[in-house]
């Protein structure tokens, strides 16, 4: 589907051929955010769509290994404005290295990205030292992190501000309820909203296919399919320290250049890993993606 904007009428549209974006190894040639070309002929409509002819160049995107984790590559969105990455400290409880990888691939590919807690009515006073924990590890990487819920409107005034005028993607895990704070932002929308799975704590998948929203308020949101699987995408091993922020300012002081901050000495990321001035849980993350080649499944 296709809308010329700044208004928000959507028309049905296909691809002519197989397009293809040079160098790119990604299953999909067109994501949601892209600014494309079309032919129409006569009145649009599912039987007599417009044909995408061309993709102009992204500015920004966020990309993963495919689901099956192959060397392909899937790109979720193009052109964004800001990333919201929503997480839970429980029910589904966060998995930092799964949340890691996604920060690392927003710095990557050059999109500003704010970590949204959702659900914090359920577990401030229960999780009140891991919230905490959290809010100390992530503030003191450099990013915002934001407290809300959409059950009962606390902080969504906040969010709705921080996307007005924008585009922006909400992604997460399944069952953080990206589609219940999408409904929060714009009640006009409908987004499916799924239940968590108490087998396994984690969300059924409720968002199948990714979906661009236009809210009331002003702005768009991209909402994403609950996310099992994200691996990094050309990505050297020697590149992924400079993609987290405190790691990088610490390597300045590092005695080797490059320094892989794994067995060298005199390394100023190890020592502050040591003195406590950088999470041993986002070094873990940095180790975890040293040894996996990219891949990560929860």
């Amino acid at each position: 589907m296709l809308s010329l904007l700044p208004e928000w009428d959507l028309f049905p549209a296909v691809l002519r051929g197989k397009i293809r974006l040079k160098g790119s190894s990604a299953t999909n040639p067109v994501a949601v955010g892209d600014v494309v070309t079309f032919e129409a002929e006569g009145d649009v409509t599912l039987e007599n769509p417009a044909v995408i002819t061309s993709v102009k160049p992204r500015r920004n995107y966020i990309i993963r290994k495919s689901t099956n984790l192959s060397r392909q590559s899937h790109i979720i969105a193009a052109n964004l404005d800001r990333a919201f990455i929503i997480a839970t400290i429980d029910y589904p409880e966060v998995k930092l290295p799964f949340l890691d990888r996604i920060l690392v691939t927003c710095e990557v590919y050059n999109v500003p990205v704010t970590i949204v807690l959702n659900k914090v009515d359920l577990y401030r006073e229960s999780h009140k030292e891991m919230l905490e924990a959290f809010h100390e590890i992530y503030e003191g990487a450099g990013y915002r992190v934001m407290e809300v819920s959409a059950l009962t409107g606390e902080g969504i005034e906040e969010l709705r501000e921080a996307c007005r005028g924008h585009v922006s993607l909400f992604s997460g895990v399944s069952g953080v309820g990206k589609s219940s704070l999408i409904k929060a932002l714009d009640p006009s929308l409908d987004p499916r909203v799924g239940e968590i799975s108490e087998a396994h704590t984690q969300g059924k998948h409720t968002t199948t296919f990714y979906e661009m929203y236009s809210l009331s308020s002003g702005g768009f949101i991209v909402d994403t399919p609950g996310l099992r699987g994200f691996g990094l995408v050309d990505l050297k091993k020697e590149e992924i320290a400079l993609y987290f922020p405190e790691m990088l300012k610490a390597s300045e002081n590092c005695r080797f250049t490059p320094c892989t901050h794994t067995h060298e000495p005199g390394c100023a990321v190890k020592e502050a890993v040591e003195a406590g001035d950088i999470s041993y849980d986002r070094y873990s993350s940095y180790l975890g993606m040293l040894d996996e080649e990219g891949k990560y499944r929860l």
